[in-house]
């Protein structure tokens, strides 16, 4: 067996373009955020605002910033600690984003949020909610995208949108999961148990791994045409949940079932405990996983637990459009973009679905890579 700690360069590039695609090769290039206003995200949380409580609930629009740093702001004019702002997720420095943060108030009026002083950080609504805003309670985030300097085959990309919004997209985690070498330092920890770091960082490097170990799995159910049907054996995560049950021997409910979006096969999150799958499923995951027996070992030690992710994750709301602008840069010919919006549940990615319509060029993961979009 293939000790991957030993040299783990196989895993560090983390290249999407090695993981196979649902529809083929994309006949389409396009440039992605060549500016921030190119790649927009709005935050759908899972509740409403309680409206009252020691805690200020914030939807915050902030540009060419990072998630942390915003939160250092909101801390520092409310006179807190930034332990006591929370936030549902990472968002992307190089983008335009809404997000929602709350800053624990208790037995304390609101400051004025329109005198933060930074222009790239705009509070579009203050209420108040009873507790702290916690990883996960988003419901998902709405995306708008514009592609710029589109060429190639047009008519291939609308089907491909088509077939996107109908069918849905291998729910791989994006290049932003692995920063520019969260895998690298994930295997110098792992060979190293008693290195020092901060809690952040090893929880940012145990999830890279995590992801990695998925997407092997991911692209070879992908590779046999399989990220969308159930195999013998398969865990089936409901739509929105993080319950599955097994199946023994798909039927034809199970195939109606999965053609609408009830239900999804879904992949291991790799860690202590039995693969939940079975059969001809549970094969498939042990083969994809063998030669990272190292790393699922590590996993292991740093006690995390079996989890499931959904195989398949249909994006929701899509829409798109053309247009066309002069560029004045290049004698004043006119140049192709595409709009495109569709939301998607908490932890897929965009940049998943991109990569099934166009080729583009690396974006970038920022500091770390943390971000969930």
């Amino acid at each position: 067996m293939t000790d991957v700690i030993a040299d783990p360069s196989p895993a560090v590039d983390a290249d999407m373009r090695d993981l196979a695609y649902a529809y083929g090769q994309p006949r389409t290039r396009a440039v992605v955020k060549s500016r921030p206003e190119d790649f927009r995200v709005d935050e759908e949380l899972k509740f409403a605002p309680d409206g009252s409580g020691g805690h200020a609930l914030l939807r915050v629009e902030k540009r060419n910033a990072n998630t942390e740093w915003v939160a250092r702001v909101l801390a520092r004019h409310a006179g807190v600690r930034p332990v006591d702002v929370g936030y549902a997720g990472l968002k992307d420095r190089a983008a335009v984003t809404t997000q929602w943060f709350s800053i624990d108030l208790k037995g304390r009026a609101d400051p004025d949020w329109s005198a933060l002083g930074h222009a790239d950080v705009v509070v579009h609504e203050a209420t108040r909610h009873g507790r702290k805003l916690r990883r996960g309670a988003l419901r998902g985030n709405r995306f708008t995208l514009r592609l710029r300097d589109v060429s190639g085959d047009r008519d291939d990309l609308g089907q491909r949108l088509a077939c996107i919004a109908k069918r849905g997209i291998p729910n791989y985690f994006g290049e932003q999961r692995f920063g520019h070498d969260n895998l690298a330092q994930a295997a110098a920890m792992f060979a190293d148990p008693g290195r020092r770091m901060r809690h952040f960082e090893r929880g940012l490097y145990l999830s890279a791994v995590r992801a990695w170990l998925f997407n092997q799995v991911l692209t070879q159910r992908v590779a046999d045409g399989t990220w969308d049907h159930a195999l013998p054996g398969d865990a089936m995560v409901l739509d929105g949940s993080h319950s599955f049950f097994v199946v023994d021997e798909p039927d034809a409910d199970i195939g109606a079932r999965l053609t609408v979006g009830d239900i999804h096969p879904s992949g291991p999150l790799w860690g202590r405990g039995e693969l939940s799958t079975r059969e001809e499923a549970r094969r498939l995951e042990e083969s994809s996983l063998a030669q990272y027996e190292e790393w699922r070992r590590g996993l292991e030690r740093a006690g995390l637990d079996q989890q499931r992710r959904p195989l398949r994750v249909i994006p929701a709301r899509v829409q798109w459009s053309w247009g066309e602008e002069r560029d004045n840069d290049n004698q004043g010919e006119t140049t192709d973009w595409l709009e495109l919006s569709f939301a998607l549940p908490a932890g897929a990615y965009a940049t998943s679905l991109l990569r099934e319509l166009v080729e583009y060029g690396a974006i970038s993961s920022g500091s770390n890579g943390a971000y969930d979009v």
